[in-house]
């Protein structure tokens, strides 16, 4: 079974290894939308794999880290293209959250990413 949660958060950057003029090399924002997958085996007695609160609790601490801030000032998100991005939150939690198989993040709703941990 694979379940997901979302999560959005708003931060400010700048790509600084754009080519020059590149409106991206400006400092601009984004509501960031996360969708964390996990998986694992449906307990028979609960009928659920994971409570979805058990995610958001594990979860929450990294948007918190990341909700309005500027990502060049975060270690590790000095140059932080959404793939860059998508990486480091990984990181981030795949070792308290060992059921991780996905994640999805978009800076807009029509444009994003997926990470799959390799």
């Amino acid at each position: 079974m694979i379940i997901y949660k979302s999560f959005t958060f708003d931060s400010a950057h700048y790509l600084p290894e754009v080519p020059k003029g590149h409106k991206c090399g400006n400092m601009h924002g984004h509501t960031y939308s996360l969708k964390v997958f996990v998986s694992g085996e449906i307990d028979p007695v609960t009928c659920w794999f994971m409570d979805f609160e058990d995610l958001k609790k594990t979860i929450n601490p990294v948007i918190e880290r990341l909700d309005h801030q500027v990502l060049n000032e975060i270690e590790g998100l000095e140059n932080p293209t959404t793939e860059n991005v998508v990486v480091w939150i990984w990181n981030q939690i795949y070792t308290r959250l060992p059921e991780l198989v996905k994640l999805e993040l978009s800076e807009t709703p029509g444009s994003g990413v997926i990470y799959e941990g390799r």
